[in-house]
């Protein structure tokens, strides 16, 4: 299946959500007329319908102040909520992060077609990022990390890091001294070749 087939698809699951989550709501609404009392199936009733309706609901709440949303890890119904995203460039955003890695900044978002300028000042108070761009969508602007300075924060945003590794990269460094070479990250267990290969240019040392 093609890329903008995938698109649409997902753009037509997050549309379908919203409307199943609306139509249960006002059917929910209906089930006990005023002087009746609901029957309720005992353990909770009807999990899938709730979840459903929870999570339409949760798609149409605006963002309240310094309420953000991740775009390198919010699933498409959470980004649906930035002001400016539709169905359409939610689907979109989640295309594009799986097939060419994640944004790591505003700039890296207006990489998508249909993202640009007004509508990256209007999710900027709302959008943060927490991993970095591969090298090819990193913009030259963008500092590279210092190994042997980096804190455990800035370090777990490194591809293929995360926050384990990062704590393990701070405590072999307080242990055995700084990093002389970029291979010498390989004596900290878990990151190997593709590893050092992926956070190369992003990094210096020493």
């Amino acid at each position: 299946m093609s890329a903008g087939a995938e698109e649409k698809k997902a753009a037509g699951l997050i549309l379908a959500l919203v409307i199943a989550g609306t139509l249960v709501r006002v059917i929910g609404s209906a089930e006990a007329p005023g002087g009746q009392i609901g029957y309720k199936m005992a353990g909770g009733a009807r999990p899938e319908r709730d979840s459903v309706a929870a999570q339409a609901e949760r798609v149409g709440r605006p963002l309240g102040p310094g309420e953000r949303v991740d775009v390198d890890r919010a699933p498409a119904t959470e980004l649906l909520r930035l002001p400016g995203i539709g169905a359409g460039l939610a689907a979109r955003i989640v295309e594009q992060r799986e097939s060419r890695g994640p944004f790591g900044s505003l700039e890296g978002l207006a990489r998508i077609p249909g993202i640009g300028p007004s509508v990256i000042e209007r999710i900027r108070p709302h959008a943060t990022f927490s991993l970095l761009a591969r090298p090819a969508d990193t913009p030259k602007s963008v500092p590279r990390i210092r190994i042997n300075t980096a804190d455990e924060e800035a370090l777990a945003r490194l591809p293929g890091i995360g926050p384990s590794k990062a704590r393990a990269i701070v405590e072999d460094r307080k242990a055995h001294g700084p990093f002389r070479t970029l291979e010498d990250l390989g004596r900290v267990r878990g990151i190997g070749p593709a590893t050092l290969e992926a956070i190369a240019p992003l990094v210096v040392v020493p």
